[in-house]
């Protein structure tokens, strides 16, 4: 029998979460996958949220020229971020250095609110 979380259409939850924050600030976030059209903005990829999505996890190391590193940044460190700063030797020594932003993540205490449909 399946639980009611089975049942939840991720995908047009996570769709509609996403035209919020556009509608909200549309020069800040883009829900458009076009690389050209999200100049400058936050690309909200509500897209790898079905059941037939892949993304990629966390500290992956990617398989490009260079091979950089899926990596989690900390707001401050997106204005100076580039790619050839997130090879794998690079996340290694950050590594070390205790520069894990999701050190604290099972620590932090949150709430999603709860919206009416």
């Amino acid at each position: 029998m399946p639980t009611r979380i089975d049942r939840i259409d991720v995908g047009g939850v996570s769709r509609r979460v996403a035209g919020a924050l556009v509608a909200a600030s549309p020069r800040r976030y883009i829900a458009t996958m076009s690389k050209a059209a999200r100049s400058e903005r936050i690309f909200i990829d509500y897209l790898r949220n079905s059941r037939a999505s892949t993304s990629v996890a966390a500290y992956s190391i990617r398989a490009r020229e260079g091979a950089p590193v899926s990596l989690p940044l900390r707001w401050e460190e997106l204005d100076g971020a580039r790619p050839v700063d997130l090879r794998v030797a690079a996340v290694l020594e950050r590594a070390g250095s205790g520069g894990d932003p999701w050190r604290r993540y099972w620590r932090t205490a949150q709430k999603l609110p709860v919206v009416a449909p």
